[in-house]
Parts: C-alpha cells; structure tokens; sequence
C-alpha cells in the first residue's frame, strides 16, 4: 500500500514529473482492475511520450522498467488492432455455431455460443470501453461526464466471470458425456445446458454487485487501482480487502483447478477405455478395423484439451501475478515481480477473446466449412448483384 496514500487527492489523476522521485517499488493495489502503480505517469500516454522513456540513456532507468515501457508502446497499436478483429470474429463464430451445421450436439454448441457470446462482452466491456481510453486518454475524455463507471464495472467483471465459468461448464459437460454413461442421458441435454449457462450468468452478475457499492460512478482515465474512482474507505478496509481476494480465488484460480482435474480424469477415463475397447474388438474380429465411436471421442477430447489449454495458457501469468500481490500483501515479500508481468498478462488474457474461432477452425471439419461459406455468402451475394447474368450458385449460410 503506498504510503503516502492519506496525502493524495483521490479525485483527481496525479502525475510525478520528477520521474527520479517515483517508488518503483510500490505494488499495484489490484491486479484484475487497474494496469499500473499508483504513482505511475499516466497523464500523457501518447506513444511518443513512452518511445521517449525508453531511448533515453538515464541509468536509473532498470531494464525491467524498459520492457514494461516496450509493451505500452505495443499496447497503443495492439490493443485496437485486437479490438477490430475480436468483434467480427466473435460475432461470425456465433452466427456460423448458431446455423446447426456445424457436425456438433445441440448440448456442445450452445456452450460454445456462449463461450464465444462471453468473450465478446469482454472485448466491448474491457478492451474497447476501458483498455483502449486508457491509452488514449485525451481522445476518450468525453468518458469523464459519464456517471456509469461503477454499473460499468460491475457488468466488465460479470462478463469475465461468465467468459472463465462457461468453460468450467463444458469441460464439466464433456467429462460427464464421456466419464458418467448414466448421467449423460439426463445432463447432457440442450434444456441442461441452458439452465447451467442461465445460472451461471445470474450467479456472475450477483456476485459482482458488491464492485458497484464500493467504486464510484466517475471514471479515472489513468492507470491507477481501479479505473473507477473509489471509496477511500473501502480501499483501506479489511473487509472489502477480504472480498477482492475472494473475488480473486474465484476467478480464475478455482477454474484453473476445476480444469486441470477434470481434464486429468476425462483424459485417464479415454485411455483406459481405448485400450479396452481396442483388445475387445481385435478379438472379436481378429483385426483392427476403424471405430467411429472412438473416432468422435477423440474429436471431442481435442477440442476440449485445445479450449483448456488455450485457456490456461493465456490466463497463467495474469494468475500468477494475481496470487502473487496478494501475498505480498500479506507480508510474503521474499519475490519481487515488476509491473511488466501484470501488463504481460492482461495483454495474454485478452487474447484468449479471439482465439476460439482458430480452434474450432482447425479441430472441426464441419465448423471450418460453414466458417468459409459464411464468409463467401456477402462476396457471392455482391458479385450477383452486380453481374446476374453470371449468377454463382451458393448455399445460405
């Protein structure tokens, strides 16, 4: 906790011209809600203010101070850039699962558009509405007149709980289709999916609420704790300190677990009953033939693997700094992690947004055709418009 933090104007953004005078020590007080210190410069966050912090040739600056320069000069073109491909490809994936033609259950696609639904409230919601006018505050001020920064939290955090949980939710599904044969039946169903999607979205919701209560309805366009500005009482209670770490736990670090075990048992489960199915069928038959049931088992274990993998991955270092400034809260100081990492992993987190579409591209055959006449149908249809008389026959999409 800074600890001049009684002397500071809680209203007003500050900045340190002397930048020699900086603690570059000083944690950042949450690492889900904010991307810099508290003392850091955030008034002019143009790209040439950071290209000037990182050619200059003062000693004091340290090397891991210099990368975190390097990824907000990164940030000012990789951030849109993310955000003009991360809408329509989130979107295109709904709308291509969402035609049913994709060689996937009814059950499998709606966690899947749900998946994809999610990460799109994450790009709108934290991305483009907070990232982005973070980087560019003087072209975002217009945000300061707007009293929604607390509501607005509140459903940013309620997205990205809802992106995390809904794959918990299918790889729970694919462990009981696949491990629980007599639960399969009853669980496994599009009416099950919707009632576990529905509940988790309203359990997201609820268990944000608290967010609204303790920021306020004024945006800080700066990188400071929260980009909202808060309660001052709320940022030194105990209690409030309780439920942001709890807040914490839950998202993502519970996922992770749930993840990792059930992909553990899921993966254990094929294997054994691969070997066992092998021997049998090669007895029965006196050969190998090819099995179409454990040719889909092993499409559904890829795809599965894939979306958890892509997800831990992505969301590791954003975890493990998470954990990290907890303990370092706490008094466990023995490890010291520079605000790079932070920066790093916010940067990894909001790529998993626009990464599901490139998995089920390449693990589902069904899903990469109707991928390609969805994305053919407005060129066919425009190229007919223009020449009907050489009309190019295409499917709806």
């Amino acid at each position: 906790m800074d600890q001049n933090l009684k002397t500071m104007d809680w209203n007003v953004p500050t900045m340190d011209q002397n930048l020699k005078t900086m603690d570059w020590n000083v944690p950042t007080m949450d690492q889900n809600l904010g991307t810099m210190d508290w003392n850091d410069p955030t008034k002019d966050r143009s790209l040439s203010y950071w290209i000037s912090w990182f050619t200059t040739d003062d000693l004091w600056i340290m090397p891991a101070d210099r990368i975190r320069f390097v990824l907000y000069m990164i940030q000012c073109f990789y951030y849109p850039l993310l955000a003009i491909i991360g809408v329509p490809v989130n979107i295109i994936t709904i709308v291509t699962l969402m035609s049913r033609n994709c060689g996937l259950s009814r059950c499998i696609t709606r966690y899947l558009v749900a998946m994809s639904a999610g990460d799109l409230l994450v790009i709108i919601l934290d991305l483009i509405l907070r990232q982005i006018p973070i980087l560019y505050p003087e072209q975002f001020s217009f945000l300061l007149s707007l009293p929604v920064c607390n509501i607005h939290a509140v459903l940013l955090y309620a997205a990205t709980d809802c992106s995390v949980w809904f794959t918990v939710t299918f790889t729970f599904d694919r462990f009981v289709a696949i491990c629980c044969p007599k639960l399969r039946s009853k669980y496994c169903t599009e009416k099950s999916a919707a009632v576990v999607l529905g509940t988790v979205t309203v359990l997201s919701c609820l268990k944000n609420i608290f967010w609204y209560f303790m920021l306020r309805s004024r945006y800080w366009l700066s990188n400071n704790p929260w980009f909202c500005d808060f309660i001052l009482d709320a940022a030194k209670s105990a209690i409030w300190g309780t439920i942001e770490f709890l807040h914490n736990i839950v998202t993502p670090c519970v996922p992770f677990v749930l993840i990792l075990l059930l992909n553990a048992l899921t993966v254990r489960h094929i294997l054994v009953s691969s070997r066992a199915r092998g021997r049998l069928r090669a007895h029965s038959s006196g050969e190998n033939p090819r099995d179409p049931e454990m040719e889909s088992r092993r499409k559904s274990i890829i795809l599965l693997l894939v979306i958890s993998a892509n997800f831990i991955i992505l969301w590791s270092t954003l975890m493990v700094y998470s954990l990290w400034i907890r303990m370092h809260g706490l008094g466990y100081q023995s490890v010291w992690l520079n605000l790079f990492v932070m920066e790093l992993g916010f940067m990894l987190q909001l790529t998993s947004c626009c990464t599901n579409t490139a998995i089920y591209a390449v693990t589902q055959t069904h899903f990469r055709g109707q991928l390609k006449d969805l994305m053919k149908y407005p060129i066919l249809q425009l190229f007919n418009s223009i020449h009907p008389q050489r009309k190019l026959q295409t499917q709806d999409p």
